[in-house]
């Protein structure tokens, strides 16, 4: 039995660490399985491009529909063809790309590479891990269907081996605007990293895409390996290429995390060991077995790089050769540090993350909930990452921890996302009876096309959709908004976008841990 080392006591949450004694759930299974519905249903509205037959969010219509072709058109003017009919065919075969589709990332109207790779990441880890609980659920249709409308964009904008389409319209125009996506005058110009301008990040992280999703698929695709490739050879920071992206997603931790997840990812997806071997040679020139953090997210990787290395060293440490367990064990501390962290048993209270009153984890106060759900699928996963390997538990530096800790935790974070929280507010936008209002979110926050026709303005847009008073027409279902401060506060208003933005990248993650949850036996509440 592993020793009582800690107790939170939280408002509404109590966690004694204790194998025989843990209680933190306030929602039975069935709880779960809702909020994996509604959070799949928020990638459809996020889509881009032309929208099937069987989408269910209705409110949204096809855009983006001309995207690739501005370069295009701008030439079919300068030769003084002025017949609008062939700009769409004869652009899109000048210029040789099709960006049509894809995902918006936020609550705006530009489709940026990075964090949409990672959020097809993150779904398809999802599936790999909990696609039988997904099917149970009846959501594994709706959460493929997710990923492939990611996967198909990046092959489209994967044109040539050493050229990837980076993002697509530009965020400075796109904030001086509030319109709908299916109006939207402002800029769809198309920026690409190439050879002569590196974008090792986003190459990457797509190839960490595509490879995850060959999982989920069971098929291969040349598409990740040339990226894997790509980025690496040419190496340099996306933000300095792309100068646009700059401003709304830098690279702050550099592009070493992502070459070694997109390493791991690729070794997972073809059991290929030239990518072991490089996340092993690699592991301290690109700082994957020397950083230690507190945080993961669409930047910074370092977190999910060491849990991917360390489930290798946990299922084939005898397979291994002395050299790469040394290596793998490296992974694996700086991974427990992370994990130490969120439980708060890191010896030095500045290495842990910090907490709300009502024990939510805080890492800052810009879309918090983004670290929340990242944190509670590293916890959630590497739980039965340890449970399944039957070996002994984390070695934090306040006592050792077992897997029903990191379980619990992970919970106890969904909880309060859902609605167990001071606010009584679920943080999961239409879930429950208290849900955020007014998303800061250009299509939600407008009249339906569908109910509105004439055509709204750049300007207009601000003066009658965003500066409105009361609900939004639509509600984003799935949405997982910025979330409280750090004493629980929440204020609902579409200029409180530090709070009430969603991102795609905050969603995803819960998709895998509430199919995790949804598996619970049981409908009963847990006793406190």
């Amino acid at each position: 039995m592993i020793r009582p080392v800690q107790i939170l006591n939280f408002k509404f949450y109590r966690v004694v660490f204790n194998n025989s004694d843990i209680h933190v759930s306030a929602f039975a299974s069935s709880e779960y399985r809702e909020a994996l519905a509604e959070s799949l249903l928020y990638f459809e509205a996020q889509r881009s491009g032309r929208l099937p037959y069987h989408q269910r969010v209705q409110w949204r219509g096809h855009s983006g529909l001309t995207d690739g072709l501005e370069q295009g058109v701008r030439l079919i003017f300068l030769i003084g063809v002025l017949i609008w009919i062939d700009i769409y065919n004869w652009g899109r075969r000048l210029l040789q790309v099709d960006l049509v589709g894809g995902y918006y990332d936020a609550g705006d109207n530009v489709k940026f590479g990075l964090p949409m790779a990672f959020t097809v990441t993150m779904l398809s880890w999802g599936v790999a891990e909990y696609g039988g609980d997904m099917a149970a659920a009846g959501e594994l249709r709706h959460a493929m269907e997710a990923i492939k409308w990611g996967t198909d964009y990046f092959v489209k904008a994967h044109t040539q081996p050493h050229v990837l389409w980076a993002q697509v319209g530009d965020g400075d125009t796109d904030h001086g605007c509030w319109q709908r996506p299916e109006d939207m005058t402002t800029s769809r110009k198309a920026y690409k990293v190439d050879a002569e301008h590196p974008g090792s990040e986003v190459a990457a992280e797509t190839a960490a895409a595509m490879a995850a999703a060959s999982l989920v698929f069971k098929q291969t695709d040349p598409h990740y390996s040339h990226l894997f490739e790509f980025g690496d050879k040419y190496r340099g920071r996306y933000d300095e290429s792309v100068e646009s992206a700059a401003e709304y997603y830098p690279s702050e931790s550099g592009y070493g995390d992502e070459l070694l997840w997109a390493a791991l990812w690729l070794h997972r997806a073809t059991g290929k060991a030239e990518y072991l071997d490089y996340a092993v040679d690699n592991a301290h020139a690109l700082n994957g077995a020397a950083w230690a953090v507190a945080e993961f997210s669409w930047d910074i990787k370092h977190a999910g790089v060491q849990i991917l290395a360390s489930k290798i060293l946990m299922e084939k440490g005898r397979q291994l050769e002395e050299e790469q367990v040394k290596t793998l064990e490296e992974y694996r501390s700086k991974a427990e540090h992370y994990l130490c962290a969120c439980l708060s048993m890191n010896l030095d209270d500045a290495d842990n993350v910090r907490r709300t009153p009502a024990g939510l984890l805080f890492v800052r106060p810009w879309n918090n909930m983004q670290y929340v759900a990242s944190a509670a699928w590293l916890l959630t996963v590497f739980a039965d990452y340890l449970s399944s390997a039957g070996g002994s538990g984390l070695r934090c530096a306040r006592g050792p921890v077992g897997p029903p800790e990191l379980a619990a935790l992970a919970r106890a974070q969904v909880d309060y996302a859902l609605g167990e929280n001071p606010a009584g507010m679920s943080y999961l936008v239409g879930h429950g009876q208290s849900f955020p209002a007014m998303v800061h979110h250009r299509a939600a926050s407008s009249a339906s096309q569908r109910e509105a026709k004439a055509f709204v303005g750049c300007a207009q847009g601000y003066d009658e959709w965003y500066a409105r008073r009361g609900a939004n027409p639509h509600i984003l279902v799935g949405a997982v908004v910025g979330g409280p401060d750090e004493r629980d506060a929440f204020a609902d208003g579409r200029e409180n976008y530090m709070q009430t933005e969603a991102c795609t990248y905050n969603t995803a993650p819960l998709v895998g841990v509430f199919a995790r949850l949804s598996r619970l036996e049981g409908d009963q509440r847990d006793k406190t």
